[in-house]
């Protein structure tokens, strides 16, 4: 059977809310290596836009939610989006430890992720962190 992780994936670098464009960063939904590289040295946060869509002819009924596992799961938030720029997002968006997309289908849709740095780390990748995505797929 086909799973989930085959039909469902998350994108990045500016993916545009209804279309179908962004790089791919999911091949699956357990493993996103979502990485943005922190100036850990300034405890800065950065704001990055991200996009959730199906393959076509598919559909999530009902909410799809969004959470990050991993070592360093507690530094990572998550956004639902209202036409936010990654300068507005941080200041205006509601960041949460997990949160619930509705209406994902075959098109972008789009969620913002900050990832928390401490002055006290050295500038640093993390892919320790995984985005994961947890809803019903069905076919339309």
């Amino acid at each position: 059977g086909v799973t989930m992780a085959e039909l469902l994936h998350i994108y990045m670098n500016n993916p545009t809310e209804g279309g179908k464009d962004g790089t791919e960063v999911s091949s699956g939904t357990e493993l996103a290596p979502i990485s943005v590289l922190l100036d850990a040295g300034k405890g800065e946060q950065k704001a990055v836009k991200c996009a959730v869509r199906c393959e076509s002819g598919f559909h999530i009924d009902g909410t799809l939610t969004i959470k990050f596992v991993g070592g360093h799961a507690d530094k990572w938030k998550a956004a639902t989006d209202n036409k936010y720029t990654a300068e507005t997002a941080l200041e205006s968006a509601e960041w949460k430890d997990s949160i619930s997309l509705s209406n994902v289908a075959d098109r972008n849709t789009i969620f913002w992720v900050k990832a928390i740095s401490t002055a006290d780390e050295k500038p640093q990748q993390d892919t320790s962190v995984d985005i994961q995505a947890e809803g019903l797929l069905v076919s339309n």
